[in-house]
């Protein structure tokens, strides 16, 4: 079979990188995705160590050894649970973020104060009174100088494309196609477009050359016959499969074409994989092709323990929720009294588990009957129709207090896709595929989808935030639930609400 690839020298052109001599063979120095995220914390947690260590010993009369880390170990790991829980919530670990030197070093330094004021006061498992603890006021400085130093030297030198993962993608239809754009969409927020994914894509590898030679400016580099030369003279550290048709014959034979590239140590991963792992949701483009991309297809033997811990926690939270709002009752009360007389709570109806419906109660940030003229819509950035008390409740999220009221009843949870109003879902299930997959878990007052993109308020921004939704049921679990419960705290204290 003729090959109706470009030519190699074309090849190298359109892709404006591959300069390497035939023969010539660099050292790998390709850094994927979770091998960035470790050298970030191992680093960061070296250097606050580090720093540590001198802040104690810095003005000590005894000898300075090893020891005295063994000595305090618990002093250690107590910092280090801090700077990696504050660092959470501040976004230190954001690529996009760590690839841009301004944003990432204001991250490090509000962690690194944050860090030893709240150590700084926690009695009995951190250094005694007064000397030691007077010194502690030395450890911020000392980490945001060496932390700092290190960040930077991420910023400017490891996001750099000699430390990219080179990959190429087969497939050019609407998978491939999205997994480009999502690429080359990450670090917009900074401008560190390409530093920010750690990727370089080559091109595509797809059979059906009609599509173009060019698309979405990456080249066509050839058919599925054509892999292996590709591999062989290209050298990609990764190959992406993002297939959307699958002929018998054609994928028996590009199967074998990436056997052979696997045996050869070029490392095989698939479009949804990497997407779920940078975008941090689920692709829905041809997903009825592939169940298992949205849905979970096994479980764990923990996840009846996981369900039951999770309910117990759901439990006792919100008890400390209710107190919290009878403590809040009189002060709402009279702010709505005196700024927009009328009910003190709103109540409205919307889809939880299994598509069943319940009440879901909140504190009224709107005018009374907001929607009598207009009918169910969504609530917009600036809404006429939000009272002044409601703007600061809605700032601070204390409007969703009420809602421990339903997690109590079993209705919620804590973290689970938000629920919607049954107008609304009836609306979106027609226009958006798998929408009513989001009911498989009970709703929460705070998920994945809320910490990770802003209020919805469009079929696009619905169906973004149902990819969010879809991730959290596949890969629900303890870490993931604390992860959205220390955004939320971002959220609360950062008044990001709306």
């Amino acid at each position: 079979m003729t090959s109706n690839a470009p030519k190699l020298e074309q090849i190298q052109t359109v892709t404006s990188g591959w300069e390497a001599e035939p023969g010539l063979r660099l050292p790998r120095l390709a850094l994927r995705f979770s091998e960035r995220k470790l050298l970030l914390v191992s680093l960061d947690l070296l250097m606050v160590n580090l720093s540590f260590f001198l802040a104690l010993t810095i003005r000590s009369e005894s000898d300075i050894t090893l020891a005295i880390f063994w000595q305090r170990l618990p002093w250690f790991v107590l910092l280090n649970g801090l700077w990696i829980t504050i660092g959470v919530v501040l976004n230190i670990y954001d690529l996009a973020r760590t690839a841009c030197v301004g944003p990432s070093l204001w991250s490090i330094s509000c962690t690194a104060n944050l860090t030893g004021l709240i150590y700084l006061f926690i009695p009995y498992i951190t250094p005694s009174l007064p000397r030691q603890r007077f010194q502690l006021l030395l450890f911020p400085l000392f980490a945001m100088v060496s932390v700092g130093i290190w960040r930077i030297f991420y910023a400017q030198v490891i996001v750099q494309p000699l430390f990219h993962q080179r990959a190429m993608i087969i497939g050019a239809g609407s998978a491939g196609r999205m997994l480009a754009g999502a690429i080359a969409r990450i670090g917009e927020d900074t401008g560190t477009h390409y530093k920010a994914a750690g990727y370089k894509l080559l091109g595509f590898v797809d059979d059906n050359l009609g599509k173009g030679t060019v698309i979405d400016g990456l080249p066509v580099l050839g058919g599925c016959h054509d892999l292996m030369r590709l591999a062989r003279d290209m050298r990609p550290d990764e190959i992406i499969v993002a297939i959307n048709e699958r002929r018998e014959n054609n994928y028996k034979r590009l199967y074998q074409a990436i056997l052979d590239c696997r045996e050869v140590g070029i490392h095989i991963t698939t479009m949804e994989y990497l997407y779920e792992r940078l975008m941090g949701r689920v692709p829905l483009e041809d997903a009825y092709r592939q169940l298992s991309a949205i849905f979970p297809m096994n479980q764990s033997a923990t996840n009846r323990f996981y369900l039951i811990m999770k309910r117990l926690i759901d439990v006792l939270v919100s008890l400390a929720g209710c107190l919290l709002l009878i403590m809040l009752v009189p002060l709402m009360w009279l702010a709505n009294r005196v700024i927009s007389p009328g009910p003190l709570f709103y109540r409205q109806e919307r889809v939880g588990k299994s598509g069943k419906r319940f009440t879901l109660i909140k504190f009224r940030s709107m005018i009374v009957n907001a929607e009598k003229d207009t009918g169910p819509v969504w609530a917009s950035a600036s809404d006429n129709r939000v009272t002044l008390i409601g703007r600061i409740i809605r700032k601070t999220r204390l409007d969703e207090v009420p809602q421990f009221w339903n997690v109590l009843r079993g209705e919620m949870s804590l973290i689970g896709p938000r629920p919607e109003r049954p107008e609304f879902v009836s609306q979106l299930a027609v226009q958006i595929p798998f929408y009513r997959a989001r009911h498989a878990v009970k709703p929460g007052i705070t998920g994945w989808a809320q910490v990770r993109y802003d209020y919805g308020a469009s079929i696009e921004d619905a169906r973004i935030k149902l990819q969010y939704d879809l991730y959290y049921i596949k890969y629900q679990s303890p870490y993931l639930d604390l992860l959205v419960a220390l955004k939320t705290l971002q959220v609360v204290f950062g008044s990001k609400g709306r």
